[in-house]
């Protein structure tokens, strides 16, 4: 009885297995062709054409260091936008902003200055232009004390040169800056590091021990091998 049961599992298992064993068929139903009055005439399988699939996927732009230094060349922090480094928005305002503020500060105290050393200079005439001096800079006039306003006058255009000077630094720092990240944009950064020992046969039939480093997501490793 027992044989029996054996014999009747067995064969209805074996179609099962054999089903399952079965590569999967990638094929579309079947066209079939028929003529007016029904008759099957042929029966054209529908095979899926992987390659258009891939052609016609939609793909993902890639990052362009190029469009991130010419926006940051343009306006400063628009190639930080487009890297979306937002956070960095403001650092790149504020390191343009500060010398573009003292450029603008200093040239006014400059022509101030200038001005002054000019009434101080002039004499007779020191009555109808006092009015126009700065305030500040009115006693030094009535002193006739030109050389402390040519000394203020020298500082500020030093000081406006500085300024203009760390403007355009900090400007080509915020195109390097954009274009970098632009770059490791799509340089895979992933914490994924690990190390393994195992062993290998070097050439010659030779025993020995491999260093195994897995760096990134995409599953390469690098491997250094040493000797027994």
């Amino acid at each position: 009885m027992i044989r029996v049961i054996l014999v009747i599992a067995v064969t209805i298992a074996m179609p099962l297995l054999a089903s399952s064993q079965r590569p999967k068929d990638t094929t579309r139903p079947a066209l079939v062709v028929s003529d007016t009055s029904g008759k099957v005439l042929e029966k054209v399988p529908a095979k899926i054409d992987t390659a258009k699939i891939k052609d016609t996927a939609v793909k993902k732009p890639k990052h362009s260091p190029r469009k991130a230094a010419l926006r940051s060349a343009i306006i400063p922090g628009w190639g930080q936008v487009y890297n979306k480094k937002y956070w960095k928005v403001p650092i790149v305002a504020a390191a343009i902003g500060i010398p573009a503020y003292l450029v603008y500060y200093n040239n006014e105290w400059y022509k101030r200055t200038r001005y002054a050393v000019r009434v101080a200079d002039a004499g007779n005439n020191l009555p109808i232009f006092l009015d126009k001096v700065d305030p500040e800079l009115r006693t030094l006039v009535k002193g006739k004390n030109v050389n402390a306003l040519i000394n203020y006058r020298n500082e500020f255009r030093r000081n406006m040169d500085y300024a203009v000077l760390f403007g355009l630094l900090f400007w080509g720092l915020n195109v390097v800056d954009a274009t970098v990240d632009a770059h490791l944009k799509d340089f895979n950064v992933s914490d994924d590091l690990s190390f393994h020992v195992k062993p290998t046969i070097l050439p010659g039939n030779v025993a020995g021990l491999s260093f195994v480093f897995n760096i990134g997501n995409n599953n390469r490793t690098k491997t250094i091998s040493s000797l027994r």
